[in-house]
Parts: structure tokens; C-alpha cells; sequence
């Protein structure tokens, strides 16, 4: 595990979003798998930035979202997808070919998840993926308890990540019960692994990847088995390491 400390959210933002332009720029078809919430919103802006200023050809890249609410209307503003439009196909003008991220309207999320890993397969895999982390150690919405071997599936939100992810809707009763997310296995599948964190409230998390042992009850430290991580971590969530 490779472990970049940066002084700040910004530093870290910046500094990540190189990293993956300079990936893109040498492999134009490379294959993303890439991450929501609030800890990447810089790196879409850093990272859009840097390819537009190098009128880097985009056209035959894939990116495939970890995760999507279920109950959540595609064009819903609360929805991953309506998030990724925003801060980066739009940006770089990616079109529907080439974003893949799981409905979480459909009748049948079970099915969809096999789809979607299915669409995963077929592409070829992932070449890079990007992972924030939630307080509790989830990666995706793989929550505490899951196996390690899990692939793309359906999952019950722990209250914890519904309440850390309230400040995105009007209430807390308005966040989704439930999620289809990649799997453990999945993400493990991927050829790079890159992790950001930035804050006090991950640096538990971040020590239990860097000290503590391999355990469902932190799916985080399934990151220990994967030969090539990157840690992105700023001074705050690295405060006990």
C-alpha cells in the first residue's frame, strides 16, 4: 500500500485528480470505476480541469459507479447518477455509451445487480478504482458484516450511513433504506485501488486499513488484500497513524 499524506482537502483533491489524468492520458480506453459523495467532489473538478485545459481525448474511456440508491428516479437531484452528470459527464461531454452506473428505480434490484455485473465483466473489468469511506469503514455501501467475496448486490443501509448521508435530502426520512452497490469482490477485482479520505470522522477508519486486522467488521481493511492501493489521506484522517 502506497500512502500519499497531504496536508489538506484541497492537496488531496488535487494531487489524486494528476494521478488519474495522468492514467487517462496514457491509456484513453482505460476503464474507471468511480465513487459519489462529498469527499470527491474536488477531485471531479480538479480532474475535469486537467482534461479539458489538455483537450485530452475522452471518447473511449468507460467509468462505472460504485453505487446508486434504490427508489431513487435516475434524474432524481439526490441520485448518483444525477451527480455524476453534474461533476463529470457533463463536464467532459462523455455520452451514454460510455457512463454505466446500476438503476436503482427498477422493480428487480437483485437482477439489476447481476446486469450490472455482468456489464462490468464484459467490459473487461476495472482498470482503476476510486473509493471514498464511510465512519463505519464501508466501502461502496458494503457495510460491516459483508463477506469479502461478495459481488454486485442489493444491501440494507446501516442507520449510521443514512444519518451521515441525510444532509444531501430535505430529512433523514427522505434517504433510501437501500442501495445496490459493487461488491467487496468487486472493488478487490479492480486492477488499481485508490482511496481518499479527508476529515477527523474517517480517521478511525483509515487506522484500522494501516494498523488494524483484516476483518468483516471493518470492510475497509479488505483493501489489505488488493497488491496495488493507493492512500490518498489528509493530516486530519491521519491523526492516529
Amino acid at each position: 500500500m502506497k500512502i500519499i499524506k497531504v496536508s489538506d482537502y484541497e492537496e488531496m483533491s488535487r494531487k489524486s485528480a494528476k494521478m488519474f489524468y495522468q492514467m487517462i492520458d496514457q491509456q484513453p480506453n482505460i476503464r474507471l470505476g468511480l465513487a459519489t459523495g462529498s469527499t470527491p467532489i474536488g477531485f471531479y473538478k480538479y480532474l475535469t480541469e486537467f482534461l479539458q485545459a489538455e483537450e485530452t481525448d475522452v471518447s473511449k474511456l468507460l467509468s462505472f459507479n460504485l453505487d446508486e440508491y434504490i427508489g431513487l428516479d435516475p434524474q432524481s437531484p439526490q441520485s448518483f447518477y444525477t451527480f455524476m452528470k453534474e461533476h463529470f459527464y457533463q463536464p467532459l461531454g462523455l455520452n451514454q455509451g460510455q457512463t454505466f452506473i446500476p438503476d436503482g428505480s427498477v422493480s428487480d434490484p437483485d437482477e439489476e445487480s447481476k446486469r450490472y455485473e455482468q456489464h462490468i465483466r464484459e467490459a473487461g473489468g476495472i482498470d482503476v478504482q476510486l473509493l471514498g469511506v464511510g465512519t463505519n469503514g464501508h466501502i461502496g455501501f458494503n457495510e460491516p458484516g459483508t463477506p469479502f467475496n461478495q459481488r454486485t448486490h442489493q444491501v440494507k443501509l446501516k442507520e449510521s450511513t443514512r444519518d451521515a448521508n441525510a444532509r444531501f435530502f430535505d430529512s433523514k426520512e427522505d434517504v433510501p433504506t437501500h442501495a445496490i452497490t459493487m461488491g467487496i469482490g468487486t472493488i478487490l477485482d479492480a486492477k488499481k485501488v485508490v482511496l481518499l479520505a479527508s476529515g477527523e470522522r474517517k480517521a478511525d477508519a483509515i487506522y484500522q486499513l494501516v494498523n488494524g486486522e483484516v476483518s468483516e467488521d471493518w470492510p475497509i481493511t479488505a483493501l489489505k488484500n488488493h497488491p496495488d492501493v493507493t492512500l490518498f489521506v489528509d493530516k486530519d484522517a491521519a491523526a492516529q497513524l
